[in-house]
């Protein structure tokens, strides 16, 4: 398969007066076309950090540090400017689905008005020209034209859903990330919009980065997964490396699938990972984990796991995988 997204060494600081907040530290990894890459974790871990640092977008006082590579399509898009990521990149080669529709659209335009503005930053068309495409794209994602006359506050969750949806597409990227976009939604309109995002992949041949807390729902949309802790990369592999029977193999992962309640399956009771996510200001010496891990040992407190490959795509940063 061929690599539409080459991550490199990525790191995001937040800069502060008590110190540099380390939200990704030296993350690395591949998306290749036509796949879904999954991304889970405990709030905090740096799941939307990524997506926000694939924009070359991250807010004040975060930044981009030196060293980090990130290669769209063959091109390092790291040394162009800012205006150049604007009118080339954003929304043009990687767009993003925020978490939450409604604080992505303003409440005193329509929502005509909202994606033309959009369609008009990065296109040149006359007005009606543009009109009958944003109501092609309505279509796509199962809404009526009318709804280009109203505004956000008349519309329901699953509509403004889709139609932030149909706004990152319409560009046509080559990459969609997709952050937690069935949160606060009902079971059957996540359905809805998890089989919409499947046919639009489909249709526009799309690479998706999917973010969600929800392991289950990773499993049915994603190829891969990578799971994120404390700003670096735990574990990678495919859909059956981490849920088939063999299992996970960091002692993260398993923690994480074991606080998942399984329909097939029947749990005594549900696990739980002790204490909280470490201040990624001072993080911990050694393996970011290992203050709450149930098999650590005393290598782990002191060095720092390197991110291994211990079959072929299945990568993890856990001192026992090492031989």
């Amino acid at each position: 398969m061929d690599k539409i997204l080459e991550v490199k060494n990525l790191k995001l600081y937040y800069h502060t007066n008590k110190g540099a907040v380390k939200a990704l530290d030296d993350v690395t990894f591949d998306l290749y076309k036509g796949e879904t890459l999954g991304l889970v974790g405990e709030s905090g871990c740096g799941k939307t950090t990524t997506g926000v640092a694939l924009l070359r977008m991250p807010s004040p006082p975060g930044r981009i540090e030196e060293g980090s590579q990130i290669i769209l399509d063959g091109r390092d898009i790291m040394p162009l400017t800012e205006r150049q990521i604007r009118k080339d990149v954003r929304w043009e080669e990687v767009a993003m689905v925020f978490q939450g529709a409604m604080n992505c659209l303003t409440p005193v335009y329509t929502i005509g008005k909202q994606m033309m503005e959009t369609l008009q930053e990065h296109r040149e068309m006359e007005k009606k020209q543009a009109e009958e495409l944003i109501k092609e794209y309505l279509s796509l994602v199962g809404l009526p034209p009318e709804v280009m006359g109203r505004y956000p506050h008349e519309l329901s969750g699953g509509m403004k859903q889709r139609i932030v949806i149909a706004t990152a597409l319409f560009l046509k990227p080559k990459v969609v990330i997709l952050d937690e976009p069935t949160t606060a939604l009902d079971v059957i309109v996540q359905a809805q919009i998890i089989n919409l995002l499947k046919k639009l992949k489909k249709t526009f041949d799309l690479s998706f980065i999917f973010i969600t807390h929800d392991l289950s729902l990773e499993a049915e949309v994603s190829d891969r997964i990578c799971v994120m802790y404390a700003g670096k990369i735990a574990e990678l592999g495919t859909n059956q490396q981490i849920y088939g029977k063999q299992g996970p193999m960091h002692p993260y992962t398993e923690k994480l699938l074991q606080a998942t309640p399984l329909l097939r399956k029947k749990v005594e009771s549900l696990s739980f990972i002790p204490g909280a996510p470490p201040d990624l200001i001072d993080p911990p010496t050694g393996c970011r984990f290992h203050p709450r891990c149930h098999k650590v040992m005393d290598r782990c407190k002191v060095e720092e796991p390197p991110l291994i490959e211990v079959e072929p795509g299945h990568m993890v940063a856990c001192w026992r995988c090492v031989k």
